[in-house]
């Protein structure tokens, strides 16, 4: 626990009083329920870790890296969750004690199960999997579809879920008040955004309904539920991959235009890999409306762009310097034009300033777009509902196997 620097009282627990009856005690470290505790407990992790060798990381504060002549120790933090990944096992082993010097710490050894995800390494194949299968069997048991029928896709091909689908008479809001439609798709946003990238269009879309789900939208969810059910053992997988070698990491970047029912707004998708596996992934509706394909590929491209600088800087601070160009695959010729060169200018200027934002850093040589074929676009998986084939196709672009 961290040190408080504000005063804070306390009334004494129950069986645990000191002094007159009445009196209060004063917190000399932070409790788990205070509102400054996740920052105390970080602010005195973090100065230990300086203390050590390490620094934070600047574009994400939660992971500290040690570098000393050839070793070189990556330790991403979750609360009091310590991970550690080095090329030395001697310095992971020094990292560990001193830290036992400061805190009460318990090590578990090679890292097996991290926040509910099985991680299983083959290291003959290089390889490295990350599963959610207990996770997944324990939401459908929670939700009664342990038993259920196993389909193909996360959405019914062509579907269009809308608000015209919420409950509009007092029979269906009473209908609607004992399912679990928020609890379940909290449950699955959790899996879309940690090791399933193959269901975050749908359960993006589901989210948009948590205000008045109807009963359509309540089966929607249990459509997903029954492809989960049947992806159950899908995993993650990341390996070198020799089509992928000349690059850092692999980015697509594709867009629905006029996707949403209910206000015509596209919906966004982006895609990062290394190697084999995803790392970063997105789904979500932009938040203008598109007047054209092309536009809604190009303010696509931007939201993708932000997250390749932002992967760039993260690699560079681990260790890994990154002096090409990162290149970005679209598979609209237009957006692909739009970006190079101020092309298009009249069906384009309306646009806020931000959104050119991309055209110069492919001008400053940071990012570049090329042109894919759409069933190449790994990201279309990402911005609707596709059918089992080519599903298929985009989840082994993004590294799921199973």
């Amino acid at each position: 626990m961290g040190d408080l620097e504000e005063e804070v009282f306390m009334e004494q627990p129950e069986g645990f009083e000191q002094g007159e009856p009445g009196q209060v005690l004063r917190l000399k470290r932070s409790l788990y329920g205070l509102k400054q505790a996740s920052r105390m407990w970080y602010q005195k992790l973090q100065t230990v870790l300086i203390d050590i060798g390490f620094h934070c990381v600047e574009v994400d504060s939660s992971i500290y890296v040690f570098t000393r002549e050839t070793v070189r120790i990556i330790m991403p933090v979750f609360v009091d969750d310590i991970t550690l990944a080095s090329n030395s096992l001697e310095a992971i082993q020094s990292v560990v004690k001193e830290l036992q010097s400061h805190f009460r710490l318990r090590d578990l050894g090679p890292t097996s199960y991290l926040l509910g995800i099985h991680i299983t390494r083959d290291r003959p194949n290089r390889s490295l999997s990350l599963s959610q299968r207990q996770y997944i069997l324990d939401v459908l048991e929670r939700f009664g579809m342990s038993d259920c029928k196993p389909v193909l896709t996360p959405m019914e091909p062509g579907l269009r879920l809308s608000s015209s689908m919420s409950p509009n008479s007092p029979q269906e809001v009473m209908a609607m008040k004992g399912i679990p439609y928020v609890s379940a798709v909290g449950a699955l946003l959790y899996l879309a955004t940690a090791t399933r990238p193959d269901i975050a269009y749908t359960v993006s879309t589901l989210c948009r309904f948590n205000s008045n789900p109807g009963m359509e939208h309540w089966k929607a969810v249990k459509h997903l539920m029954r492809y989960i059910k049947g992806t159950v053992d899908m995993k993650l997988t990341y390996s070198p991959s020799p089509s992928r070698s000349d690059e850092p990491f692999v980015s697509y970047t594709d867009a629905d235009h006029g996707g949403d029912s209910d206000t015509a707004r596209s919906t966004s998708g982006y895609l990062l890999c290394i190697g084999t596996g995803a790392v970063s992934w997105s789904s979500k509706l932009q938040s203008i409306v598109a007047l054209s394909t092309t536009e809604a590929e190009f303010v696509a491209a931007v939201e993708a762009g932000k997250e390749m600088v932002w992967m760039r800087h993260l690699l560079q601070e681990l260790g890994y310097k990154v002096k090409q160009p990162s290149v970005f695959r679209i598979d609209n010729q237009s957006a692909l034009t739009v970006a190079k060169n101020p092309e298009h200018h009249g069906r384009m200027k309306h646009l806020d300033m931000r959104y050119f934002w991309l055209r110069r850093a492919v001008s400053k040589g940071i990012l570049t777009p090329v042109y894919v074929a759409t069933e190449e676009q790994a990201a279309d998986a990402l911005t609707k509902a596709l059918r089992p084939q080519l599903l298929h196709k985009c989840c082994s672009l993004m590294g799921l196997v199973g």
